[in-house]
């Protein structure tokens, strides 16, 4: 068995980073379009938000960053294919972006600020459990993490002040006994 030479490593580690990235940033642009989401949205215009909320741009600008490193990350655990950690934190992977996926068509779809906050707490815990396991296994992958954890704590502040400051937000858009779905 021949040991591989560290161009042929960082080949292997560009063939998985050029699916990686492209199939995690094509999953969070689905989820983000499944309905009217930021500021195409009717619902959310028509919320209190708290001051800290960024301009509506900064959304996808930041998501796109962090989903470009979460593929980068991805790929740097696929490609480590002697680690006895790969099978769990690929599995941990895909659980917190599942969850992850689910967070914008709960929030902007289904108009329900409360349990969108619990599943970001629980896309955070995922998120940390992966991220921990990711470091056992390549501490560069970890670091590739590390903003989306904070992102996921500054996005979790911003739901708990939007569901202390709308109380009743899911009956917000009068006439609407649907959520705002695209079809």
């Amino acid at each position: 068995m021949e040991i591989a030479s560290k161009a042929q490593l960082r080949l292997a580690f560009l063939r998985w980073a050029i699916v990686t990235v492209p199939f995690v940033l094509l999953l969070g642009f689905a989820s983000g379009r499944l309905v009217p989401s930021g500021d195409e949205n009717l619902w959310y215009q028509m919320l209190q938000k708290p001051a800290e909320t960024p301009p509506g741009w900064v959304f996808p600008v930041a998501w796109t960053a962090l989903y470009a490193m979460m593929g980068l990350a991805l790929a740097m655990i696929i490609n480590a294919r002697g680690s006895r950690l790969r099978g769990l934190a690929l599995t941990l992977f895909a659980v917190q972006l599942a969850a992850n996926l689910v967070w914008s068509p709960l929030f902007f779809g289904a108009h329900q600020v409360f349990w969108a906050l619990v599943l970001i707490v629980v896309i955070f815990v995922l998120a940390l459990a992966t991220t921990l396991v990711f470091g056992r296994i390549r501490k560069g992958a970890a670091w590739l993490m590390v903003p989306y954890l904070a992102w996921l704590c500054f996005a979790g502040i911003l739901n708990y002040q939007i569901d202390r400051m709308n109380p009743n937000a899911e009956t917000l858009v009068e006439g609407q006994s649907a959520p705002q779905m695209k079809i």
